[in-house]
């Protein structure tokens, strides 16, 4: 169990980064769960440019004046 977590973590560090690694995804013990940790990090990655994008929007709304 340790692990499978120890790659479900390193996949997702790797997929927030996106970066990913064909070895540690090959590997037969735990490359199922470096996958899902990839997967997992590249839509925390994602999320976290959605949010940014959003803010950034709202602010230039906000920059525009009364009425806009």
């Amino acid at each position: 169990m340790d692990d499978a977590l120890v790659a479900y973590g390193s996949g997702h560090s790797d997929g927030m980064a996106g970066l990913h690694d064909g070895e540690r995804a090959g590997d037969p013990t735990t490359g199922a769960d470096y996958q899902v940790g990839v997967v997992d990090g590249q839509i925390a990655a994602f999320e976290q440019a959605l949010v940014a994008a959003i803010r950034k929007a709202l602010d230039d709304k906000k920059s525009d004046g009364p009425g806009i």
